[in-house]
């Protein structure tokens, strides 16, 4: 569906510029944002491989590991129902271990096999159990401690102080992970109450 509304918004756009006559004007700016956003990646590529590498050498050195036993019990009250030897829980962990330092690359892969773990748990059903829901919600929200990423792009375009987002993003993915665990719970809540009745 999304596909058909991008195809939609740049058919209307190129029809709108044919019969306004701008049709020049529409061809440079998609050169030039083709253009700005080749260099963009390649600024980031840069950025992100020194974090990623860095993430190696703290797994390497056992950090993602104490970071997974530190949060571990908070966890299992999260996800009560992936028993805590099941191979999820440790994807579950190091998800939100990457996303933690605003590894969002990093992190989905992990994302991704939690998701297969947990729906073997869940029998291969095609509903998504709980703990799918809560995680998908977890995943999305996901407290970031160090924005890599938005770091990278305020310094491609030359911000003065590229790291001044980190606070604020420390207190809005905060709120962000509180208010999706808070509706998450609130919703299976109210569903199990539905069930009873």
């Amino acid at each position: 569906m999304v596909n058909l509304i991008w195809v939609f918004l740049a058919a209307t756009g190129i029809i709108f510029a044919m019969f306004n006559g701008t049709m020049d004007e529409v061809n440079e700016a998609i050169f030039k944002s083709a253009d700005d956003a080749v260099m963009l990646a390649i600024g980031l590529i840069s950025v992100l491989v020194f974090w990623i590498g860095l993430m190696r050498i703290a797994e390497e050195a056992g950090l993602l590991k104490g970071l997974a036993k530190l949060f571990k019990p908070v966890f299992r009250r999260i996800f009560p129902e992936i028993p805590p030897d099941s191979p999820a829980m440790g994807y579950i962990l190091s998800n939100f271990s990457a996303n933690l330092f605003g590894l969002g690359n990093a992190a989905t892969p992990m994302g991704l096999k939690a998701m297969q773990e947990m729906k073997k748990l869940n029998n291969h059903s095609t509903e998504a159990s709980r703990s799918m829901i809560t995680f998908l919600a977890l995943n999305t929200s996901s407290v970031t401690l160090i924005p890599t990423t938005v770091i990278a792009i305020r310094m491609q375009y030359e911000s003065v102080s590229p790291t001044d987002i980190v606070g604020t993003t420390i207190v809005a993915t905060l709120i962000s992970t509180i208010g999706a665990l808070t509706v998450d719970r609130l919703f299976y809540y109210k569903r199990i109450r539905g069930n009873k009745k």
